[in-house]
């Protein structure tokens, strides 16, 4: 079930993300656990899985970034 929780953040959040100089930089993990505790999700979890679900999202943002760029 946490799995689910965290995928449903992500989506919930995609349009909440940090940018720096060279483009994506992360996800806005404060906004993220706060939309999980408004919706009563386990903490812990997210706090586990997020930062993963991150990192997948980032790759695959920059790479298609990067891919358009050239």
């Amino acid at each position: 079930m946490e799995g689910w929780q965290a995928w449903d953040v992500i989506l919930r959040c995609s349009g909440q993300l940090r940018m720096g100089g060279l483009g994506i930089a992360g996800l806005d993990m404060e906004a993220a656990l706060k939309v999980g505790e408004a919706l009563g999700y386990d903490l812990h979890a997210l706090a586990e899985l997020l930062p993963s679900c991150e990192n997948g999202m980032m790759e695959a943002l920059n790479r298609k970034i990067t891919k358009e760029r050239n």
